[in-house]
């Protein structure tokens, strides 16, 4: 386990995509790194492949998870854990109390989090609007604009109405972990 260096940028592209390929994130997909506070962003290595990665982002005390990623072929050998624990040490050293994590309906990802210690706080939904029947359906078109397709936020108050409109509904949920010995 190390600091992120420039040089990471593509082999920890490539940890983000394959880890995320059999998850709900699967499409969210980055050509290029966000770049995060020095100090913040970790990796693990074998060799010269990233297998594991972890960026966090501080606000006075309160600080995020931005991206927490395995490789498939290095899961369950505690490497996640690993960089979490790092993280927290050096979110605390800046003062921050809590951290937060926010992801979608992964039974996995959601125990991690939950063996981890952190409890859900809130939750909304991605709604996505997957095809042009569903884009037209919700949002019509106008001027000769035809929807091809949307991503929105939503409410769970009709979360039943909206699972049932379209194929691709997930829930979003906030995660908590206080930093306070």
């Amino acid at each position: 386990m190390r600091d992120y260096t420039p040089g990471d940028e593509t082999p920890w592209l490539r940890c983000r995509v394959l880890a995320f390929l059999d998850t709900n994130y699967y499409d969210d997909v980055a050509t290029i790194k966000p770049r995060r506070e020095a100090g913040l962003e970790l990796v693990a290595a074998v060799g010269d492949q990233i297998v594991g990665l972890l960026d966090a982002s501080v606000t006075g005390s309160e600080s995020t998870i931005e991206t927490i990623a395995v490789h498939p072929d290095y899961r369950r050998l505690g490497i996640a854990q690993r960089l979490l624990n790092e993280i927290c040490d050096r979110l605390q050293q800046r003062g921050a109390m809590q951290v937060e994590a926010w992801t979608r309906d992964d039974e996995g990802t959601l125990a991690w989090y939950r063996s981890q210690g952190f409890e859900q706080k809130m939750r909304y939904l991605h709604v996505y609007a997957s095809d042009p029947d569903e884009a037209v359906s919700a949002f019509g078109s106008q001027m000769d604009l035809t929807p091809r397709a949307g991503f929105f936020h939503a409410w769970i108050d009709h979360e039943d109405a909206l699972r049932n409109q379209f194929s691709r509904v997930y829930s979003c949920r906030q995660f908590v972990k206080s930093l306070e010995d």
